[in-house]
């Protein structure tokens, strides 16, 4: 007795249409584009970069190149996580107080308005940071120095203009205040109302409903926002141009009338006036600064992705 095999029933595969081909085409190639641009950038940065590394250590100044991009890279450094430390606690409670707290008609104009924040030009949040904010900042600078210089961050003496690295680092929070808020309420506007609703049937209270079922669900998101937030900070120019009254050197003092300088402030000042040897500083500290960004975002995205697996329902 024989038996047949039914033979297997192929299932026809759908048609492609040609509008799906040109978006993946359209789609694949600014992919490529993105790459090719990032690519070409550290690609100049490096090649226009090489005179700094092989200059003679007497040409460049004293130390070297590693002498004067050093305390360039401390002050951007410091400057970004002063922001950064400033802004986003403040930017996740405007962020909950919209999306959880005020009445719906008030958070639309209030959100309004933060996003708006966002579009003001650097230039303007530079010179409210000169002509208001570090003469206003200057008696608080001197307070602590006379009651709290046991602190090394406020050791004194406080600087006569205001024009601190603190008073820098201010105003670059509130630059990347509205970026934070607005990114971190789309994610809480994200969190399942099914959640929500869970813990308020459980008998939590709405901060507690927030803080166990809101936050956990778009922590990872604003993770995302600070880092891109920080992304900012690392590469204002003229704010901190502006601001920032920079002698050099490398200090933790916050209030004094020494601070190092940024990356982008420091080429923003020098670039008209180099030449030679000295553009190939400059440029060379610029690629310092893309390294910097480049491992900012790699860090953020790894620990994004440590939290893929996070749905909200495990």
């Amino acid at each position: 007795m024989s038996s047949t095999a039914t033979p297997a029933k192929t299932v026809p595969k759908a048609a492609t249409r040609p509008g799906d081909k040109i978006f993946q085409g359209v789609s694949t190639a600014a992919g490529v584009l993105i790459l090719a641009i990032l690519a070409g950038v550290a690609a100049f940065l490096l090649v226009r970069a090489l005179p700094a590394f092989t200059a003679p250590a007497e040409e460049i100044g004293e130390g070297g190149l590693a002498g004067y991009i050093g305390p360039l890279l401390f002050g951007t450094v410091l400057s970004s996580v002063i922001a950064l430390v400033v802004a986003t606690p403040l930017a996740i409670g405007i962020a909950l107080y919209i999306s959880h707290y005020a009445p719906r008609r008030f958070a639309q104009g209030l959100g309004y308005a933060v996003d708006l924040l966002a579009a003001v030009p650097s230039i303007v949040y530079g010179l409210w940071g000169i002509q208001w904010l570090a003469p206003q900042m200057q008696p608080a600078y001197a307070w602590l120095a006379e009651n709290a210089s046991w602190i090394p961050f406020f050791a004194g003496p406080a600087s006569p203009t205001g024009r601190t690295i603190f008073t820098a680092g201010l105003v670059l929070a509130v630059m990347i205040l509205p970026i934070i808020t607005a990114l971190s309420r789309e994610v809480f506007l994200q969190t399942p109302r099914l959640h929500e609703e869970a813990a308020l049937a459980l008998g939590a209270t709405r901060w507690e409903t927030i803080r166990y079922a809101v936050i956990p669900y778009g922590r990872s998101g604003v993770i995302s926002a600070a880092m891109l937030g920080l992304g900012r900070a690392l590469g204002e120019t003229m704010a901190v141009a502006l601001v920032l009254s920079a002698s050099g050197g490398v200090t933790f003092n916050l209030i004094s009338a020494s601070n190092p300088s940024t990356i982008p402030a420091n080429i923003a000042l020098q670039f008209p006036e180099a030449s030679g040897t000295g553009i190939a500083v400059l440029i060379a500290s610029g690629l310092v600064l893309f390294v910097l960004t480049f491992a900012v975002n790699a860090l953020a995205r790894w620990i994004v992705n440590r939290r893929a697996e996070f749905s909200g329902a495990n």
